[in-house]
């Protein structure tokens, strides 16, 4: 129910009043949280959830900073939040965490009643968030251990929690409840008096029956012992007379099944084919299984569709920035030498030095114009992966999506199936599968597509033969005026 405020600053500070765009958004760009635009907020494209609960704060909008004030805030609320400046082409984003916590009510203790040879004891307590630690102590400060624990989560996404605890010390006369924030780092805790008549009773003539109840039970299982030991010695020599009957019916059976199990091991033998072939689909989610359908696709690097701040290696295998202090980021790509047309195929792609670099790869339609600023979306042609400062991602025609990926890359696949219309992309140092475009949308010619942002990181096709420009064929000559087409100048982004 309280305030939060997310702040995002800009450097060098300069008057974010009549920037273009700001947005705070949470893990999809679309998922806006309040949206800045044309000098006022955009109640229409917010999520509902945050409707009215959201204010700008503009009062250090001259000094490069601006605030979203959350209000009335909820469980809900609680997770990564990204701010978004826009001017022009420029743009730059930052991630912020809310953390939302809840201190809830005192405990509340009481005695339930005599529970398996102890006094049982109930604490509830109720508003917690997150979910709350609750631990029982003695008045020495000794721990005692609770026998059950219950936690429900309410419409608010609070937590209610009842903890029970049996105590069959009738020494321990005070026992304290304590219920734990681990965000905050605070307690509440209650005590409870224990009185000694709360404790089960045993009284001497009680003890004696007990006693005397148990011997007798003894002498009974030892008569019942002595004659079922005589019992089981008549039954073993039955027995035995009956098994060397069994044995030899056995061996009869056991030939006859042998010529069973002749016909019934083809029937499984089929089966367990038709198993391996349902498996050998699912495998192919990852990278290596992949390869056994895919055709290695032979290739190098065009010198005539680079960039001129791009440097190609003496066997056209390799390309890095010639000047990585130099703001071309937006511009500086070049494309594979041969095109796809049909079929499926893969290649790999090296990057060197790629932590802390900006970098784009995939593929791309035959033509698409690389001469000003853009964007790699589908739309225009391009499906790609990509690393900025904020990790791994892709673009798709509504945006920007993030990708969740558990190892840094430093080998990426690129798998094309044209007549399927698919195109995945593989974390080749864990064979991890990043995204796939499935029924993507293309036609004509695919060439391999690399963009080189920033940086010190370098390129290099890894999974073919050094084909030669020599033995490319005609299929890699077409459309190659067009991409010579595609270099131009470099423009830069604004940071924030």
């Amino acid at each position: 129910g309280g305030e939060a405020i997310l702040p995002c600053s800009v450097f060098p500070a300069m008057n974010v009043e009549n920037m273009e765009e700001l947005r705070w958004f949470r893990s999809r760009f679309s998922e806006a949280v309040l949206v800045y635009r044309d000098q006022k907020e955009q109640k229409r494209e917010q999520m509902p959830g945050y409707s009215r609960r959201t204010l700008l704060v503009k009062d250090k909008f001259h000094q490069g900073t601006a605030a979203v004030r959350i209000q009335n805030v909820q469980a809900s609320d609680s997770g990564l939040y990204i701010c978004h400046f826009k001017q022009g082409v420029f743009y730059e984003e930052a991630i912020l965490e809310l953390k939302v916590a809840a201190m809830g009510s005192v405990p509340e203790v009481h005695i339930k009643g005599p529970e398996d040879g102890g006094v049982s004891v109930v604490c509830m307590t109720s508003g917690w968030y997150p979910k709350p630690q609750v631990h029982w102590k003695d008045s020495r400060g000794e721990k005692l251990t609770a026998s059950s624990e219950i936690h429900r989560e309410d419409a608010q996404g609070l937590f209610r929690t009842e903890t029970s605890l049996v105590v069959r010390d009738s020494s321990v006369r005070n026992v304290i409840c304590f219920t734990f924030n681990p965000i905050l780092g605070q307690e509440k805790a209650t005590a409870m008096f224990l009185p000694e008549p709360f404790f089960p009773q045993v009284s001497p003539w009680k003890s004696a029956f007990l006693v005397t109840l148990t011997m007798m039970g003894l002498l009974v299982l030892w008569t019942s012992y002595l004659l079922i030991r005589e019992h089981s010695a008549r039954l073993k020599v039955q027995q035995e007379t009956v098994n060397f009957q069994h044995e030899m019916d056995e061996s009869q059976k056991t030939k006859e099944d042998a010529l069973r199990t002749a016909g019934a091991n083809m029937v499984e033998h089929a089966r367990r084919k038709e198993a391996y072939m349902a498996a050998w689909k699912k495998a192919q989610l990852y990278a290596d299984w992949r390869k056994e359908l895919f055709r290695a696709w032979t290739f190098t690097l065009d010198p005539a569709s680079a960039h001129a701040n791009l440097a190609i290696s003496q066997d056209r295998l390799s390309v890095t920035r010639k000047d990585s202090t130099r703001c071309l980021e937006d511009l500086s790509s070049v494309l594979g030498s041969r095109g796809i047309s049909s079929g499926r195929h893969y290649w790999e792609v090296k990057l060197t030095n790629g932590e802390g670099s900006k970098w784009i790869l995939g593929v791309c339609r035959e033509g698409v114009d690389r001469k000003d600023f853009y964007f790699e979306t589908p739309g225009k042609g391009f499906w790609t992966v990509g690393q900025s400062s904020r990790g791994y991602w892709t673009y798709i025609d509504s945006g920007r999506d993030s990708l969740l990926v558990r190892q840094a890359p430093k080998t990426v696949g690129v798998f094309v199936d044209y007549t399927k219309g698919d195109i995945s992309f593989y974390n080749m140092s864990d064979n991890s599968h990043m995204i796939s475009f499935k029924e993507a949308s293309f036609s004509g010619t695919l060439f391999p597509y690399f963009r080189l942002r920033t940086g010190n990181v370098s390129m290099i096709i890894i999974s073919m033969a050094c084909a030669s420009e020599g033995r490319e064929g005609e299929e890699g000559r077409r459309g190659r005026k067009s991409r010579r087409g595609g270099r131009g100048g470099g423009q830069r982004r604004g940071r924030s």
